[in-house]
């Protein structure tokens, strides 16, 4: 999730410099991209259709391409299943685990400012 971008870095005014947490926001930030990982997180794995169940205002290729990101940043494992019908389910990763997480705080604080 790092970003590749080449602009200065954005440090606070103690110096502390949050560079790193570029990558983190703008994959966080995309659209349903928190709603995912808590859905995905709150399952031991879910299939794209059971997915879709709790995004019902979400397109299926926005879905699609979340996921996608996810994977890449290794945040989702995806495990397809020689089986037919093909069945393929996604998962978090220790990571995506760890963001779930630490995002949870932030779900309660919404919850109770909303």
């Amino acid at each position: 999730m790092a970003d590749t971008t080449s602009s200065a870095p954005a440090c606070d005014v103690d110096g502390t410099c949050y560079c790193p947490l570029t990558g983190v926001i703008n994959t966080l930030s995309r659209k349903y991209a928190m709603q995912l990982v808590s859905i995905i997180g709150a399952h031991d794995a879910l299939r794209f259709a059971e997915i879709e169940e709790h995004l019902p205002t979400a397109s299926t290729s926005t879905i699609s391409k979340r996921l996608d990101e996810f994977e890449e940043a290794g945040l989702v494992s995806r495990t397809q299943y020689n089986e037919i019908p093909p069945r393929v389910e996604y998962a978090l990763t220790d990571d995506g685990d760890e963001v779930r997480t630490r995002l949870e705080p932030l779900l309660e604080w919404a919850t109770e400012n909303s």
